[in-house]
């Protein structure tokens, strides 16, 4: 394996892309700053063959041009160590979209290993041991020293050959099919878009505020988005979550006051406490007719039939899962158990129907969990592996 390369111009990346674009199987990884930056984007590419290993910086290289091609070709297996993250990543900033992929976490999920992660997958297999010390790195910094540079290589330079065992583990589990199925799923995986719900309201603990408690946090929050946008710096560099929950619930009057907030440092408060202050006023001064208040869903009418099948499907599901060497959720998470249980089906075509349920599991536990729902005493075992 020839040494990394640091790709830093547009040149280069083409170069680079040509040559891999006639590879049968490329691994790739991206490095962000969300621990750091406001904005996530791609702050760096790794991307390796079985034979080299490149680097690329984004941030000289006019973007990522070329790589779009690569994920469109189905020609091409892309390994990525956990594709959700750097798809979304990837669809948000570039709207680029992949065709071929392989995940090494799932198929770690598929195989109930213990540890899903890549390091652990890496060490476990391969026995090699990624250097934690960059796991938190701020890769939006320049220039990347040499240490930071191997490590981000050592993400996929491992990538193929960890494919290749783990794809045999999958194949000799008779669970291949039912991960290019999950894998296929990740084709038409985009940006996480906004869900309409204000960003304060997200916030652990903002829904058991009172509407006056909930208008210091809304001020706080703006605040924060403000100064963290502007710097392009972490929100909870800039002020953290369990902090503003503090001063909603006991609004700090003075520096003093708010000194003593948890989460509060000296220098902070020093720094930026009157406009924190600035904010708490506000929130207490909002007329009472204009407090926010948060629409909450209407709770499902209690259906004693509805919770009895769900509770049976649990059942089964859990006695499928052992028997299959599967954490329950991954063999049939809760959500799709409530689809079943709403829709009630009476045979596998009906069940089949509904769309939380993957194919695979159709074909391996459907008739089990068919009479988990009509005979609460049956016996339930699952079918072999397919």
């Amino acid at each position: 394996m020839s040494e990394v390369r640091l790709i830093e111009s547009p040149s280069e990346l083409e170069a680079l892309f040509a040559r891999l674009r006639r590879e049968p199987l490329l691994a790739l990884d991206t490095e962000a700053a969300s621990f750091h930056r406001y904005t996530d984007r791609v702050y760096l590419l790794q991307v390796s063959s079985r034979w080299e290993t490149a680097v690329v910086d984004p941030l000289v290289t006019r973007g990522l041009g070329p790589l779009e091609q690569v994920l469109a070709d189905p020609d091409i297996e892309i390994v990525f160590p956990d594709a959700d993250y750097d798809l979304r990543l990837l669809n948000r900033e570039y709207g680029f979209l992949a065709t071929s992929v392989f995940d090494t976490r799932i198929a770690a999920q598929l195989l109930n290993e213990p540890g899903v992660g890549l390091a652990a997958l890496l060490e476990k297999y391969l026995g090699v041991r990624l250097d934690k010390r960059f796991q938190r790195a701020d890769w939006s910094a320049r220039p990347l020293s040499a240490p930071m540079l191997a490590y981000a290589a050592s993400d996929t330079r491992h990538l193929p050959e960890l494919r290749d065992i783990l794809r045999a583990a999958l194949e000799a589990k008779g669970r291949l099919g039912w991960a290019m199925e999950e894998f296929a799923l990740l084709d038409d995986i985009r940006g996480t878009q906004p869900d309409g719900e204000p960003g304060y309201v997200r916030i652990k603990g903002a829904r058991a505020l009172k509407s006056r408690e909930l208008a210091i946090l809304r001020e706080l929050f703006a605040w924060r988005e403000g100064v963290a946008q502007r710097a392009d710096r972490a929100t909870f560099r800039v002020l953290n979550n369990e902090a503003m929950l503090v001063m909603a619930k006991q609004p700090p009057a003075d520096l003093t006051a708010l000194k003593s907030v948890p989460g509060i440092s000296a220098d902070q408060a020093e720094r930026r406490g009157r406009d924190i202050l600035a904010a708490v006023k506000r929130g207490l001064e909002i007329p009472d007719r204009e407090l926010p208040r948060i629409e909450r869903a209407p709770r499902r009418p209690f259906d004693a039939a509805f919770d009895a099948r769900l509770e049976r499907l649990k059942v089964a599901r859990n006695r499928l899962a052992t028997e299959l060497d599967l954490q329950p959720g991954v063999l049939c998470p809760n959500g799709t158990l409530e689809g079943i249980a709403k829709a009630n089906p009476v045979s596998l075509e009906g069940l089949g129907q509904v769309t939380e349920l993957r194919r695979w599991q159709l074909r391996t536990i459907g008739e089990a969990l068919l009479t988990a729902l009509k005979d609460p005493g049956a016996a339930v075992s699952a079918a072999p592996a397919r």
